[in-house]
């Protein structure tokens, strides 16, 4: 009994741990040492944009160019790279598609938006993480944890709960509707996350 109390107990923090995430009310120093961090430019714009559009890592880091459509600002992640195993639609703030130009000259080239010339593939699964170490927030903020931030704060400011849900990729409705999910609200969530774009930037100030 010891034992199974001292790993449910193990695990509960290992969970804890992977779902650290700031208050809102924390966030703006985040975001001003965020800003100020002069390491590797794509891992910090990796940041910056998880920030603006709260997708999951892994689906960040296996960006790639040719998902992105910078004239109607929206990016289209394929269904076999995400966790539901649907097609997902990430409409694109203005400040979203200057952080993607920003990193042409960086990656435009390649394959991967997010492309580590060190070891020819996409930034690994830590880089994200090992920057926000390295801003001195070590187990009080994760990758994981811009999903659950940005959720929590678009509800509070009454945004319609499927449009968030949606947004978060969440499974929501019947199975029928699945497949459908990923167009619904569309320009309702496109006018959100600009919005979410430029709280974030009222943040700053």
């Amino acid at each position: 009994m010891i034992l199974l109390h001292t790993l449910r107990r193990g695990s509960q923090a290992t969970q804890s741990k992977k779902m650290a995430r700031l208050d809102i009310s924390e966030f703006p120093a985040f975001l001003e040492r965020m800003d100020r961090y002069h390491g590797n430019p794509v891992i910090k714009t990796a940041l910056q944009l998880m920030t603006l559009t709260f997708v999951r890592t892994a689906e960040l880091r296996m960006m790639e160019w040719s998902e992105v459509d910078f004239e109607n600002k929206i990016w289209r992640i394929p269904a076999e790279k995400m966790k539901m195993a649907l097609p997902h639609l990430v409409p694109l703030s203005r400040q979203a598609i200057e952080l993607l130009e920003s990193l042409l000259p960086l990656t435009g080239r390649k394959q991967y938006v997010f492309y580590n010339h060190s070891t020819a593939k996409p930034m690994s699964s830590n880089a994200i993480l090992c920057v926000i170490r390295t801003m001195g927030y070590n187990g009080k903020m994760t990758g994981h944890g811009f999903r659950g931030l940005a959720s929590t704060t678009l509800h509070e400011q009454g945004y319609m709960y499927d449009a968030i849900e949606i947004q978060l990729a969440h499974r929501v409705g019947n199975a029928v509707s699945q497949a459908y999910n990923h167009a619904q609200h569309l320009d309702y969530r496109t006018k959100m996350m600009q919005e979410w774009s430029d709280f974030i930037d009222g943040l700053r100030n």
